[in-house]
């Protein structure tokens, strides 16, 4: 944010900065992960709409897909249930279900597609079932403890495959695209889709120029709680062999390898608590979190 005495030239600068980002990134895909408080807290809900609208209107084509795991656990201790997780994935039994398909899919995405809107923007908000757009098949989950075994965490979801079309065509028209991770079999059955593993999988489909994850953290950190800022695969595959990465963390660094992997040109784990963190790591050069590289 700019000081309280900035001078209108001190605007027309950091503007003028902007200048070889905007150039850069015109008419490139940035698929946004998000979640975190960044959809909790106000002010942060505020600027993370502006700054969607704002990306759009430079130019750039944001593709937005979202969480909403504390929403979901208010709405089962509402009705009774405790929220449970293995390997950083929700088991989703099919009572579950109905409430995942009906905080993510109705309540949040609505309330996503109406801060963009009311910031100038143009949202529609989209679930993987709508076009049958993200095609899935239940996810077996290998046993940690038991090898060659599963665990059956109920429906959910493993990425069969996704349908760029309706993204496409909904980005020439100028809309702004926010997506619920909730995908659909082949029998028209509802699957709970981690939000970073659709993100990762849909920039990689959109050959997306940035993935970009809102968190609760600073980025990637190592044992000792520092913060890692750029990383390459072979650096990322290295954390995950000596636990470094773990936990919730896990389906989200691993959505991101897979992606830089397969084409998308960076991603960046940022901290979704900094006011502005998209701007900050899309139009200047001061980065909030870590940079992951194929290379």
């Amino acid at each position: 944010m700019l000081p309280p005495q900035s001078t209108p030239q001190d605007k027309v600068k950091i503007l003028a900065e902007a200048l070889p980002y905007i150039r850069r990134f015109h008419g490139k895909t940035i698929v946004i992960k998000y979640g975190g408080n960044a959809m909790v807290e106000e002010n942060l809900k505020q600027g993370f709409a502006r700054d969607v609208v704002l990306l759009k209107l430079v130019g750039m084509n944001p593709v937005i897909i979202h969480g909403g795991g504390p929403q979901i656990d208010d709405m089962l201790k509402r009705v009774g249930k405790q929220g449970e997780f293995i390997q950083g994935m929700r088991v989703t039994d099919a009572e579950t279900m109905d409430v995942v398909e009906m905080v993510l899919g109705g309540l949040v995405n609505k309330n996503i597609v109406n801060l963009i809107n009311r910031q100038g923007g143009q949202a529609v908000g989209l679930t993987g079932k709508d076009g049958a757009f993200i095609r899935a098949k239940k996810l077996l989950m290998a046993d940690d403890q038991n090898i060659g075994e599963w665990i059956n965490i109920g429906q959910v979801g493993e990425i069969e495959h996704i349908d760029p079309s309706l993204i496409a065509l909904l980005d020439t028209q100028d809309f702004i695209p926010v997506i619920a991770p909730i995908g659909v079999g082949e029998n028209g059955e509802s699957y709970n889709i981690n939000a970073d593993v659709v993100a990762g999988k849909l920039a990689e489909i959109l050959q997306a120029e940035k993935l970009i994850l809102l968190t609760n953290t600073p980025g990637v950190l190592d044992k000792e709680g520092n913060l890692l800022t750029g990383l390459t695969s072979k650096r990322v595959d290295e954390l995950f062999a000596d636990g470094t990465i773990s936990g919730g963390m896990l389906p989200k660094i691993g959505s991101a390898l897979d992606a830089v992997k397969k084409g998308v040109k960076s991603c960046h784990i940022i901290d979704g608590r900094v006011e502005h963190a998209l701007l900050l790591e899309i139009l200047t050069d001061q980065g909030v979190g870590t940079l992951i590289k194929d290379q």
